[in-house]
């Protein structure tokens, strides 16, 4: 009989470690899904946080297209602007009436032939300033200070 109480002892022991071991796996795997059930919300959590962020980028994102689009159509209308001011200030640099050469050699003419500065405007096209000059280089001699005349 000794035998069989121990062997029912040994028995009743491993029964009752079965059971301790049983629980012991429930409680553990019981823990192990509340804490992957906690890791999946809070993962679900951040990715809409993500989600959301990337939404709102995509609006400012948009909004700041509109306002490249808008910058970039401004620049194109002050570049057509800037051409056509280039353009009339180039047209205003060039002088249109300048005299040419041989209207020079004609002022050039009348100057040594005694005309005066008011004929070589009217007659060749210049400027005052010009037919000043033509006048003054190329008139009859006049007493100039420093310059000896012929005759003395």
């Amino acid at each position: 009989m000794q035998w069989q109480s121990i062997d029912m002892a040994l028995l009743a022991g491993r029964a009752a470690f079965l059971v301790f071991s049983f629980a012991v796996a429930a409680i553990a795997f019981t823990r192990w899904r509340r804490l992957t059930e906690r890791e999946a919300q809070h993962t679900a959590s951040a990715l809409r946080q993500a989600l959301e962020g990337i939404a709102r980028l995509e609006q400012s994102s948009a909004g700041l297209a509109a306002q490249l689009s808008q910058l970039e159509s401004q620049a194109a209308a002050r570049d057509v602007e800037l051409g056509a001011l280039t353009e009339r200030l180039q047209s205003l640099a060039r002088p249109e009436n300048t005299p040419s050469q041989s209207n020079y050699d004609i002022a050039i003419r009348l100057a040594r032939g005694g005309a005066q500065r008011d004929e070589l405007m009217a007659s060749c096209g210049l400027t005052r300033q010009e037919a000043e000059l033509v006048a003054r280089l190329h008139g009859p001699d006049r007493e100039r200070p420093g310059v000896r005349s012929a005759a003395a």
